[in-house]
């Protein structure tokens, strides 16, 4: 660990901290409708989209029509991704000539896209054409993301109100979202990233002839051995540029090429790989904010702003160490009392990032379930990996996804509040709405669908000789850890991928798929019935017994909820997978 990488890391979180306000209070402004210096540009185009749409900006609607209109734009969506995944070879900007994609991965690929989840189980080079990556993956990495923040917005509205049956138009609040809030930023920080050296273009893959020749030796399914002499390289192409913007801000992460972001045309330099982390967790940290604007309780938002950074720097800190550390295995048995790893861990990291970098980015994307990596997880030593895991399984609510996070958040809030309310023996209050059962039981709900989900289609996996372990690329613990880490990216919308593991056969593409879509969809109904609950409610005054929420004391007994539930549910299999693999590695065994 080195000055320089602690100085990275601290200034991430200043930036991050400096941010919160200008970005919460506009956002919180625009889904107020209030004026703002973007209405004289965007708001004529939001009246010629709602004549269009036949949309009434001034009706409301209740929780459940609210829950309905995202369920149909979000099946309509996935939908037409899907088809234009299976016909893409008939579709414009096709320069590579390449042919559709298989059945079970458009149907993973659009879902996965849809849920803000962009699990790649896919190579986007051979795979996915300019149409598709533009007209489809783009058109979701914007959408997804809005109906995130939509979904955000609904269950603050809720806490807000008084006596009243509404949450807001879930067609305007995704308007706004999409003009407001998403494009103007994307527009500058692609030409940014183009400045950098990020490409932007449609051309045909370049062709460059290799220095020196290489001579590759293939066997195939029938034995037969095939040698081939290799002298030239395709170098993909594309609009890279405009589709980084918003994988990075909207925290969707699918990357335009495999690599992701530790690609030279994905990420470039020093400065690209900042304001990709800086851009994370822009939205989630300018939402705390909206929620204390928008509720009137500005050191509220502030205390959850200060829950998420106490997991963020919990999380970084432990990653940094491990990494720095390194593989104790490679100083040999008999060394391992004097250290570690000279230099610590780089395997499956760009050099030009180095382990603070990528200790970083990868807590970062994986506390903001965006997904895009600039390191590859499969490599970080046990402990290392494990926290990536663990950030997913706490609920994508350290920051979190745009939205996501923040209505994440807000369920161990209510969670938070009830506990504190039975240890003083009196009904729990937030912000002056009475806690009952029916927001409860809506809150441990969703919480439960996430376990069940991970836990279900794991367990099916690692029994599974036939379609289950045949995937992975380790046995033992490291095996277990790849197919756990799968299913929690893909139920928890990240869309990282541990790496090792095969996720492109049937059973992955479909469990996978579906993973994502209940991990999204099941999860977010319940919230915004405890949106529409908390609305109706009438004010209570705060009282001596009402446990504020506005105190560090609340920010640690959040914390400590966050926590909990966590590890409650999730430490056997923790022990099963990295854990057992670090006690292992202690000990001198590999696998």
């Amino acid at each position: 660990m080195t000055a320089n990488g602690w100085l990275q890391i601290f200034l991430l979180l200043l930036v991050t901290f400096a941010l919160a306000k200008p970005a919460g209070l506009f956002m919180a402004r625009v889904f107020a409708r209030e004026k703002t210096w973007l209405d004289p540009l965007l708001r004529p185009c939001e009246r010629v989209l709602y004549k269009l749409t036949g949309v009434d900006e001034k009706r409301e609607m209740r929780w459940t029509e609210y829950a309905i209109a995202m369920l149909l734009f979000s099946g309509v969506s996935m939908t037409l991704l899907y088809v234009i995944e299976r016909v893409q070879q008939h579709l414009p900007w096709n320069p590579e000539k390449l042919v559709g994609v298989p059945t079970d991965l458009a149907f993973n690929t659009a879902a996965s896209f849809t849920t803000n989840t962009n699990w790649q189980a896919y190579t986007p080079e051979v795979t996915m054409t300019y149409f598709t990556q533009m007209a489809g993956l783009a058109y979701h990495n914007f959408t997804s993301a809005a109906v995130g923040i939509a979904m955000a917005v609904a269950i603050i509205r809720g806490i807000a109100r008084r006596e009243q049956e509404t949450i807001g138009n879930f067609w305007v609040d995704l308007t706004r979202t999409i003009l407001w809030v998403l494009l103007p930023v994307c527009l500058v920080v692609a030409m940014i990233f183009v400045s950098q050296g990020m490409i932007q273009n449609l051309r045909p893959y370049a062709k460059t002839q290799l220095v020196d020749a290489q001579t590759v030796t293939t066997t195939g399914t029938d034995g037969k051995t095939t040698t081939q002499v290799v002298n030239e390289q395709k170098i993909p192409q594309g609009p890279v540029a405009s589709q980084e913007a918003i994988k990075i801000f909207g925290t969707n992460g699918g990357g335009f090429f495999y690599a992701n972001s530790a690609h030279p045309y994905e990420n470039p330099t020093p400065l690209t790989n900042f304001l990709q982390l800086v851009l994370i967790f822009a939205i989630p940290s300018g939402l705390t904010y909206t929620l204390g604007r928008m509720t009137g309780s500005q050191r509220h938002g502030w205390a959850v702003w200060g829950a998420m950074a106490v997991l963020f720097l919990a999380g970084v800190v432990s990653v940094y160490s491990a990494e720095a550390r390194g593989n104790l295995l490679l100083h040999g048995v008999d060394q391992r009392a004097s250290g570690a790893q000279s230099g610590g861990n780089m395997e499956g990291k760009e050099v030009r990032f180095g382990i603070a970098n990528t200790a970083l980015y990868a807590t970062v994307t994986t506390d903001a379930s965006c997904g895009a990596v600039n390191g590859m997880h499969d490599s970080f030593t046990p402990l290392g990996g494990m926290i990536p895991l663990i950030n997913i399984m706490l609920g994508e609510v350290v920051f979190g996804g745009v939205g996501s996070g923040l209505y994440g958040m807000i369920v161990f809030v209510i969670l938070s509040v009830f506990i504190a309310g039975l240890m003083v023996g009196r009904t729990p209050e937030y912000l002056g709405k009475k806690i009952e059962a029916y927001d409860v039981k809506m809150a441990m709900l969703s919480v439960l669908i996430f376990p069940l989900v991970i836990l279900t289609f794991t367990a099916i996996s690692v029994v599974a000789k036939s379609f289950g372990t045949p995937s992975i690329s380790n046995p033992g613990p490291h095996g277990l850890s790849q197919i756990l880490y799968a299913y929690t990216s893909a139920t928890g919308n990240n869309g990282s991928a541990f790496g090792g593991l095969n996720g492109n056969t049937l059973w992955y593409n479909t469990t996978i798929g579906f993973a994502t879509l209940f991990g999204r969809f099941f999860a977010v109904i319940p919230i915004l019935a405890i949106a529409g609950s908390l609305a109706k409610k009438k004010y209570v005054p705060e009282s001596a017994g009402t446990f504020p929420v506005t105190t560090p004391l609340f920010t640690v007994l959040l914390v400590s909820v966050v926590l909990i539930v966590s590890a409650l549910t999730f430490f056997p299999a923790l022990s099963l997978g990295p854990i057992l693999e670090h006690l292992m590695m202690h000990a001198g065994k590999v696998f």
